[in-house]
């Protein structure tokens, strides 16, 4: 056990010295990591998942003297990660969860006036930057997981560049597996580089070019089952695009195999006591078909053999269709080594690539940064609300392209935020929201019309994960229990019905009876609570602008106009058959296909009930590319209310 003294004049936990775990390929630079801290503004530590650089840096932090004037905060890209870092810190320093060591994410805060070590999400610290421009109460920020390149740390790391030359005593720590580290040091003018080795087993890469990605999955299984297995690393991680592909697979593998495996599903949406079973022992061989929620997000037991078809969605945003679309795209070699990197933690492992070697090199070597994919609108709104100068001069390490400037600016202009160069008084309302700009304008609509309380449901449910659960395999009974909330001209509607019936509920139930009634209902407890939290957030927020919810029920086209205000983009008018009268089949698929902005046409997602009824102009809270284009939860309108 390495162990260097506390220079800080802190008590943290009654400590002297700092412990770090030999097991952890961290602990053997440990001693270079706090001489370059001492030394250097900023720091660049490089190394794999499992190398321990996210729990043993911030104690490298606090033996290098950090912590006298301020805290040191930690950043990490997810709630969950932030919760679980700060309980191993504190657990190694000995100390209670929320004195010394806390964490802060959206809706929960542990923290204390005794706080030294803050573990947040990234989002939160740029939402400390409206209160605090130089960010005072820290001494010290450790960006964790730059790599992944997310819009927020893209930004975070910008504006921390700027901060720097106006803060001598702010010093900076970037995180990242060995991506590209040289563009982060680049960036911070030079600064110094750490690689820490990883920690594992070596892991044997196998090309299995195929045309089938189901058919290569299953022979890849069969060549397993003939291995002998280590038995802590026996289990198999294979990476699929969806939920949808998660099911069908599922489908194939059970008919395949029968009951030779444990088929085990693991994506976001689904259920937590169903993504807890992946973490819970097993006697049978399992095979986890997941999304990449589990190539950097969860780490999955017991891995000891990967197979990757090498495939992913991808958020991108078309500036023809000016969408956010989902397109199946070919993974970079940066998330290939990350997925193969998912087995070989506790054994030697075998990752099976469904390409050929000459494929995967020549793909991509990172993945592009989220700024460059993404819409920029809620960037330009809040850079320009907090003066912090043109989005195309600020000190991004990739800057955005000018079409998606131009693209920010001109939804900004259609939701009144912008009038020219100036931001309005909507604007300077919307950026104060913790919300999507669009969704915000909503919200400053629904004041104006006397209709914010249902506004404020809706918003904060479009703000949420839906609470809605529809597992594919029970997706009947899900949509029985669902249609109790139904509206038949309006999908938004459906969440006002939801809220009014859960307020109800819980009123006349305990917490556990509550409870067991969303899960029956195909209800997620842990959304509905999330749900509320931010509804709560939102309703607060309104009332500190002056902003007050109506006491009675507001009628339909209030609500409506006030969701048009931020939905304009996402208005369809049906385009009736009859235009090819020669081709039946093209008109009975045209009879349920509308054409929107500049040209665009959609069709009304199949579980809408709108979507059997089809109305002649509709309103939809998204339009999405997953190779159909849906609208997805619509409203019948009238074209009088734009």
């Amino acid at each position: 056990m390495a162990q260097l003294p506390l220079t800080s004049p802190l008590s943290i936990g009654g400590r002297a010295t700092l412990d770090f775990p030999d097991e952890l390929p961290i602990s053997a630079r440990i001693g270079d990591i706090v001489a370059c801290l001492r030394d250097h503004r900023v720091v660049v530590v490089a190394g794999e998942t499992g190398s321990g650089k996210t729990t043993q840096l911030p104690k490298a932090c606090l033996a290098a003297g950090w912590g006298k004037r301020g805290m040191i905060a930690h950043t990490q890209p997810r709630r969950l990660a932030a919760r679980t870092v700060a309980a191993r810190i504190a657990t190694e320093l000995g100390v209670e969860l929320g004195a010394e060591v806390g964490f802060a994410v959206r809706f929960s805060d542990r923290t204390s006036p005794a706080t030294v070590v803050k573990v947040m999400t990234d989002g939160l610290l740029l939402n400390d930057i409206q209160r605090d421009r130089k960010l005072t109460r820290y001494e010290g920020i450790i960006v964790d997981e730059a790599h992944e390149r997310s819009l927020n740390v893209d930004f975070l790391l910008g504006y921390l560049r700027r901060l720097l030359d106006q803060r001598d005593d702010l010093k900076v720590v970037i995180t990242s597996a060995t991506i590209d580290v040289e563009a982060f040091a680049r960036h911070f003018g030079g600064a110094p580089v750490v690689e820490v080795s990883g920690r594992g087993y070596p892991v044997e890469t196998r090309y299995r070019p195929t045309d089938d990605p189901e058919r290569g999955i299953v022979d890849a299984l069969r060549e397993i089952g003939s291995h002998a297995h280590a038995p802590t690393a026996r289990d198999v991680l294979v990476f699929q695009s969806g939920e949808r592909e998660i099911f069908e697979t599922s489908q194939l593998l059970r008919r395949e195999f029968d009951e030779r495996f444990e088929i085990m599903p693991l994506y976001a949406r689904l259920p937590e006591r169903e993504q807890q079973r992946v973490f819970q022992p097993s006697r049978k061989q399992r095979v986890v078909l997941a999304t990449n929620v589990a190539e950097t997000s969860l780490t999955v037991p017991n891995i000891g053999y990967v197979i990757d078809p090498g495939s992913a969605r991808i958020s991108r945003y078309s500036y023809r269709a000016k969408l956010q679309q989902l397109p199946i795209e070919a993974i970079s070699q940066a998330s290939a080594r990350q997925r193969a990197g998912r087995c070989g933690r506790i054994a030697p492992g075998v990752c099976f690539r469904l390409c050929s070697e000459s494929e995967f090199e020549a793909r991509p070597a990172y993945t592009d940064p989220e700024l460059t994919r993404t819409n920029l609108a809620a960037v330009v709104l809040a850079m320009r609300a907090f003066r912090l100068g043109d989005i195309e001069s600020f000190p991004f390490i990739d800057p955005p392209n000018p079409r998606a400037v131009r693209d920010a600016i001109g939804l900004l202009h259609e939701l009144e935020a912008l009038d020219g160069d100036r931001l309005t008084e909507f604007g300077r309302t919307m950026a104060r929201l913790p919300v999507d700009p669009r969704l915000a304008r909503m919200l400053i609509e629904g004041h104006r019309r006397g209709s914010l309380t249902e506004v404020l449901m809706i918003v904060s449910a479009l703000a949420s994960q839906d609470p809605r659960l529809r597992p594919l395999d029970r997706r009947d009974a899900a949509d029985k229990a669902h249609a109790a909330f139904a509206d038949k001209t309006s999908d938004f509607l459906a969440y006002v019905n939801l809220w009014r019936w859960l307020e109800e509920m819980r009123q006349d139930h305990t917490r556990a009876s509550f409870h067991r009634l969303l899960q029956k209902q195909y209800l997620s407890p842990s959304r509905v609570r999330e749900w509320r939290s931010l509804h709560r957030q939102l309703l607060l927020a309104c009332r500190g602008l002056g902003m007050r919810a109506n006491d009675e029920p507001a009628k339909r086209a209030a609500i409506h106009r006030a969701l048009l205000t931020g939905s304009l983009g996402f208005v369809g008018r049906k385009i009736e058959p009859g235009a090819r009268p020669d081709r039946k089949r093209a008109a009975t698929r045209r009879r349920t296909e509308y054409e929107g902005a500049r040209g665009m046409r959609f069709s009304l997602f199949p579980g809408s009930p709108l979507s059997r009824s089809s109305p002649k102009w509709v309103v939809a809270a998204e339009i999405s590319v997953t190779g159909r284009t849906y609208a997805r939860c619509v409203a019948e309108v009238t074209p009088s209310w734009t």
